[in-house]
């Protein structure tokens, strides 16, 4: 079962079981995959559409907003609303896969350097080309670029 599949049956369960809240995180994201979709037309890639890859990434950037937007809202006292983006933060992960660990994420930065066969800075793009084409969703790139940096650097 692709990702835009299981976003809909989970869409449909949510209908039956009348969870509001949890309805519209699963609209949201709907509307997300859709908008790729839609970017997508009149390229090369629309006779194969939003793949799961595709799907991931925005499931990924998502919660990166939903976890920037609870942070401002903490600071400005706004609780209510920072409990809101926490709790599609836990929706949207649903569909994401297990995070690596710390040591996981490690052992992958090295095993792409040694795939890549990198050894400078040069070659970071290949060694995060790498790991995004195998670990997306899976690890936070803003983290693991700078790991990667301080090994080849």
């Amino acid at each position: 079962m692709d990702m835009r599949d299981r976003v809909n049956a989970a869409l449909k369960d949510a209908m039956k079981a009348k969870e509001a809240d949890r309805l519209s995180t699963l609209r949201l994201i709907n509307a997300a995959i859709k908008d790729r979709d839609i970017a997508l037309r009149g390229t090369e890639d629309e006779a194969k559409g939003c793949e799961n890859s595709d799907v991931l990434a925005i499931l990924g950037r998502m919660v990166k907003q939903r976890q920037e937007s609870a942070r401002a809202y903490e600071e400005g006292g706004r609780l209510e609303l920072a409990e809101k983006e926490l709790a599609e933060i836990k929706i949207i992960e649903e569909f994401l896969p297990k995070q690596l660990t710390a040591e996981e994420t490690e052992k992958a930065v090295d095993a792409a350097i040694a795939d890549v066969g990198a050894d400078s800075i040069r070659d970071m793009g290949k060694v995060m080309g790498a790991l995004k084409g195998k670990y997306t969703g899976q690890m936070d790139f803003g983290k693991v670029g700078p790991m990667v940096k301080n090994r080849l650097g």
